[in-house]
C-alpha cells in the first residue's frame, strides 16, 4: 500500500461553535469509505490537530452519505470572541486534517483525485 494525503480520497468542511470545531469529511467516491472508517479515527484526528491541544474529538459516521464528522473540542483558543489567532472561525482546519496521511490499496488508486 502507499500512503497518500486524505485530501485525493474525500473532501471537507470546517464550522465552529465557541471553542468547538466542527469539520466534515467526505469520500470522493464510495469505494473509499472503508478505508478512510478505518484509518481517519479519533485517535488520528488528535494526533493531527496535536500542536493544538484539543480537550477531545468524538467522530459521527454518516455512512449513507460517505461521510464523517469530527467534533473537536477545545481547538479553537477560546472560539471567535477569545482567540487572537487568524482563524478565529477555524475555517482552515480542515485543510489541516486533510494533509492526513492514508494508506490506499492499489485497486483504489484510480480513483483518487489530483
Amino acid at each position: 500500500m502507499d500512503t497518500f494525503p486524505l485530501w485525493r480520497l474525500a473532501h471537507g468542511r470546517t464550522g465552529d461553535k465557541g471553542d468547538r470545531s466542527n469539520i466534515s469529511v467526505i469520500a470522493w467516491d464510495p469505494a473509499f469509505w472503508p478505508v478512510l472508517v478505518d484509518q481517519v479515527t479519533e485517535d488520528a484526528v488528535l494526533r493531527q490537530f496535536r500542536w493544538r491541544e484539543p480537550q477531545g474529538v468524538r467522530r459521527f459516521l454518516l455512512p449513507k452519505l460517505q461521510a464523517m464528522n469530527f467534533v473537536i473540542d477545545g481547538l479553537l483558543d477560546g472560539g471567535v470572541n477569545e482567540a487572537l489567532n487568524l482563524d478565529t472561525h477555524g475555517k482552515t482546519l480542515s485543510f489541516l486534517l486533510l494533509e492526513l496521511p492514508v494508506q490506499v490499496p492499489a485497486e483504489l488508486r484510480p480513483l483518487l483525485r489530483g
